[in-house]
């Protein structure tokens, strides 16, 4: 199946941008916020999530929250007969792994690991390098996040939109 171009205007941008700033904005306040109709709002989010424009909403947690208070990244070097495909279903089986992605360069992957403490990372690693198919890992430990209003950082986007009330 070929995906046709999606129409999208200066207002579905508004309303993107409103939802990433706050997933929980009501469609009356979009509107409000834009000119449209609560109802015409919720016609172009439905149009949106049809076409994939939008494909889902999202809570935004503070790792320390959760206990998680321990952050690194780790480049990994795998055997040339690594596909992603293989490590894509080796990392799903660690909990601790809240990202990981192919890349450039001289890694093959990217793996961002959160975990309770260094000893708890330390294990997570450990068992990473396990694997049979991986032949090194570099280890990146996370010491403070300087842009804090990141995802990354377990805060939300800066609002962009304005604040309105409802009615």
């Amino acid at each position: 199946m070929t995906h046709q171009p999606v129409p999208f205007d200066d207002l579905d941008r508004k309303i993107v941008a409103a939802l990433v700033a706050n997933a929980r904005t009501s469609f009356t306040e979009i509107g409000a916020a834009i000119g449209l109709s609560a109802s015409a709002v919720k016609r172009r989010v439905d149009r949106m999530r049809e076409t994939d424009v939008i494909t889902g909403f999202t809570t935004t947690v503070r790792p320390a929250a959760l206990g998680w208070r321990t952050e690194a990244y780790v480049e990994v070097y795998c055997d040339s007969a690594a596909p992603p495909r293989r490590l894509a279903e080796v990392v799903r089986d660690y909990p601790e792994i809240i990202a990981a992605m192919t890349v450039t360069g001289g890694a093959d992957a990217l793996l961002h690991v959160m975990a309770t403490d260094v000893e708890h990372f330390e294990e997570v690693l450990e068992r990473i390098r396990a694997e049979p198919f991986i032949r090194q890992t570099i280890s990146y430990m996370v010491l403070s996040h300087l842009l804090t209003g990141s995802p990354e950082a377990g805060a939300a986007p800066p609002s962009t939109a304005p604040a309105t009330a409802t009615q």
